[in-house]
């Protein structure tokens, strides 16, 4: 597949340049768009400060709700699954930029970041309009300090590239909620169960038990993105779990929280 490179100025939305090789774009997206693979010749950080929105790459997909952002490298291809209506707010690094950044090393590869407070206060302020050169150039600082936070989220879901594997996950993936039988699936893909094991660890550094798991709570996070009035009980029963404990705790294992708390309904 022939990725495109996309340039800053094709996007649609506010754009703001500092001057000094960091652009600011903001846009909104309604749920069920779909930005497709593609790549920038600059650094990103992407943050949803409102909504939901699934962020591919070739390591793997994270479910990125408010509370999180991602940080993605220049020329690294990725694609962007908006699953409940987002406001998102893009900041954009030049190379040259980053080259006199200390951390550019610790940069290169992608990652998820918890949004603290902080640095939800200093994207958001980005974007006032009454900002002077100054105030600009340390809020730009600020959200760069902040991505020391950085952390792999638990909402990551890596994807397998071995053939086999990958086949196998993308079953699992067209039916998460479903209960699926390793031995079953090995066949499917015409390997030994065992093997099948074997490559899941290797390829995802999870059991294929956890992956699955991981799987179906990923399933969870976009119906809670996407449906307001679903309810955990629902949920859980569409899900095949035995009862709502249960299924809590799955949830609570992957995320930390639990589905309301996840929801924002608590």
């Amino acid at each position: 597949m022939n990725i495109a490179e996309k340039p800053i100025h094709t996007i649609s939305g506010d754009h703001r340049a500092t001057g000094d090789g960091v652009h600011l774009v903001a846009r909104n997206c309604g749920k069920g768009v779909r930005l497709d693979t593609h790549m920038h010749r600059e650094a990103q950080l992407v943050y949803a400060a409102r909504g939901t929105m699934q962020v591919t790459t070739p390591k793997g997909r994270w479910l990125v709700p408010p509370d999180r952002a991602v940080w993605v490298p220049a020329r690294l291809e990725h694609s962007i699954d908006v699953l409940a209506d987002i406001e998102m707010r893009t900041l954009y690094f030049e190379l040259g930029w980053l080259k006199r950044e200390r951390r550019s090393e610790s940069l290169k590869s992608e990652f998820v970041v918890r949004v603290s407070p902080l640095l939800h206060q200093a994207i958001l302020a980005l974007f006032d309009d009454t900002n002077k050169p100054v105030r600009t150039e340390l809020l730009v600082r600020l959200a760069i300090l902040e991505l020391h936070h950085a952390e792999d989220s638990t909402t990551f879901l890596p994807l397998p590239h071995e053939p086999r594997c990958r086949r196998a996950a993308d079953i699992v993936l067209g039916d998460p909620t479903a209960l699926h039988e390793i031995e079953a699936l090995a066949e499917k893909v015409g390997t030994s169960a065992r093997t099948l094991s074997r490559l899941f660890s290797s390829q995802t550094q999870l059991s294929f038990k956890s992956w699955c798991q991981r799987a179906r709570i990923a399933a969870a996070i976009e119906r809670l993105s996407m449906e307001a009035d679903v309810s955990v009980k629902q949920l859980a029963s569409d899900l095949g779990y035995a009862s709502v404990p249960a299924f809590s705790h799955a949830f609570r294992q992957v995320t930390g929280k639990t589905p309301t708390q996840f929801s924002g309904k608590e």
